[in-house]
């Protein structure tokens, strides 16, 4: 039988600098990492920050290509590559959230160049090995440690000019990676601790950042959080929660950010009863006794889309999502059946409380 001590752990290679302006310090960390010819990836939304990096890191900036795109189309990252193919890159910064950071994940896989991530929100995937592509409708994933980020840059400067809207779908789409690990098949005491200060860190600063946008404080504190929920993602293996989002993402192109948000509570509320250590660290974290209903009432508060019919899917994809998500067996504390995530997803289509 086994005992609670009982547990393997394998620490990922993570270089993190976070702090107000470490942006200054991009061109130090490049020169750490051995690179000389960098192509900095971006979206299209974040072509100024884009030209700023490639000031400061001055010749060793080769190129910027600004077409980064969400859920990482297999003809954006073809793109990519040969664009780094053209200009004899030898490494990429990725600059801005999920889209720059996937994108940068997949030139990484295909060509072995080394990514330095310079996060602008709280979404953690620049912590993880863990890659996706779509193509013809289906969203991939995989794990690799090639696509880890050499190192990442966190500054809370560049985030204060993300709207509170996209802080909060972005610091809860984090909060949902802390969620799966702590049931995780292969959690451990480590990753235990890191899920549940990263879930506090992110439910604390939230609000703040909704108060007062230019609250470096609580900037600071979300980037530390999705840090730490970035982190046990990148440790612990996905279960229901990531496979549906990933099934809704890539299957109806949902955004993905918002996306995560509508299903968190309702996932984790089908979890809650077959997961009870992990119901406890998040009651500790959030300060309270029902997690799934107060990260439902907390994006309610923060004005966080709340139904998956607000973000575009039509109620006669729900049958369709439900097959998607049960082709590919993975592991879940609760045995994930047709009838179970139909009743979910029904819930999170129509906006209601979630239910377990």
């Amino acid at each position: 039988m086994n005992t609670p001590l009982d547990f393997s752990y394998q620490a990922l290679p993570m270089r993190v600098v976070m702090g107000t302006n470490t942006l200054d310090r991009l061109a130090d960390e490049i020169d750490h990492a051995g690179l000389k010819r960098v192509m900095v990836l971006c979206s299209p939304e974040q072509r100024e920050l884009a030209e700023t990096v490639a000031g400061l890191i001055g010749v060793r900036a080769v190129d910027i290509h600004p077409h980064a795109r969400m859920h990482v189309p297999a003809e954006s990252a073809a793109a990519a590559q040969r664009r780094a193919e053209e200009v004899n890159a030898d490494g990429c910064v990725a600059v801005g959230g999920g889209s720059a950071i996937g994108l940068g994940k997949i030139v990484a896989l295909q060509h072995g160049l080394p990514v330095v991530a310079v996060p602008t929100t709280y979404a953690g995937s620049e912590m993880t090995p863990v890659w996706g592509l779509t193509e013809n409708g289906v969203k991939r994933t995989g794990r690799d440690p090639r696509v880890l980020p050499v190192s990442v840059l966190y500054d809370p400067t560049l985030t204060v000019t993300l709207p509170a809207a996209v802080s909060v779908t972005s610091g809860m789409n984090a909060i949902a990676h802390a969620v799966e690990a702590l049931y995780a098949p292969d959690a451990s005491p480590v990753i235990d601790l890191m899920a549940e200060e990263g879930v506090r860190a992110l439910a604390t600063a939230l609000p703040d950042i909704v108060a007062d946008g230019t609250d470096l404080d609580a900037r600071a504190r979300a980037q530390y959080g999705a840090w730490l929920c970035g982190a046990c993602l990148g440790a612990t293996t996905m279960s229901l929660h990531h496979k549906l989002c990933h099934a809704l993402g890539g299957t109806l192109d949902l955004p993905h950010a918002q996306t995560h948000t509508v299903v968190l509570p309702h996932a984790l509320a089908y979890n809650q009863d077959a997961a009870p250590k992990a119901v406890a660290a998040l009651g500790r974290a959030l300060g309270a006794a029902d997690p799934a209903a107060h990260l439902w009432d907390l994006a309610g508060r923060l004005g966080a889309p709340r139904s998956l019919r607000e973000l575009g899917m039509a109620e006669s994809d729900i049958d369709r999502i439900v097959q998607v998500a049960l082709a590919n067996p993975y592991a879940n504390p609760r045995e994930v059946t047709a009838d179970g995530l139909g009743r979910l997803l029904r819930a999170a289509w129509s906006g209601q409380p979630p239910v377990s």
